[in-house]
């Protein structure tokens, strides 16, 4: 349960932060978002490559997932002490417990959630995902769904489906959603 400081950081940060399954539309939204609302855009894998000056890929092959995790964690960390920016996380971000208590103190946290096919989809061309560069990218996205889903679920404020509509039908009902949460827990 959170305390009372817990809950006035959460809301008076401004910040509105993104999880969700690589390919969710978390980027393309978060960017949205920003524009709309005059946030900072902040995108936790750019602040990576932005910090170490080579991709996540590479990443992943010198340090493995597990470096890359850890990274992640640090980044997550300064980039929540910023005020009134949209942040989009790594889909592997709410691994970390660590990660999940600091997400859940340091904005409004939505889940973007999308089916498996719809991910696959949209990632199926992408070199730049680490964890899908196996033999079946479709069986991976379904294990790490399978894994994530409920982590997404326990740190989420708001969680809305990033089906087929347009981004800024998402974003605009998106909107709304958070002004709801403000309202009723202010």
């Amino acid at each position: 349960m959170q305390n009372d400081q817990d809950k006035s950081r959460k809301l008076q940060s401004g910040n509105l932060i993104l999880v969700g399954m690589m390919g969710s539309g978390k980027t393309t939204m978060g960017r949205a978002l920003a524009r709309h609302l005059g946030k900072v855009f902040v995108d936790s894998d750019e602040e990576i490559i932005k910090r170490t000056g080579v991709t996540v890929p590479h990443i992943f092959d010198v340090e493995g997932e597990v470096g890359f995790r850890l990274r992640e964690t640090a980044a997550i960390r300064d980039l929540v002490s910023r005020e009134n920016m949209v942040l989009a996380t790594g889909g592997g971000a709410v691994l970390a417990e660590e990660n999940r208590t600091t997400l859940q103190q340091n904005g409004i946290v939505i889940y973007l959630k999308a089916n498996v096919h719809d991910l696959w989809q949209r990632t199926r061309h992408d070199r730049n995902r680490p964890l899908l560069q196996t033999s079946d990218p479709h069986a991976k996205l379904t294990e790490l769904f399978q894994q994530r889903d409920p982590l997404y679920q326990q740190v989420s404020d708001i969680v809305v489906q990033s089906g087929k509509q347009s981004v800024h039908v998402l974003m605009l009902h998106l909107v709304d959603e958070i002004e709801k949460f403000k309202k009723t827990h202010s």
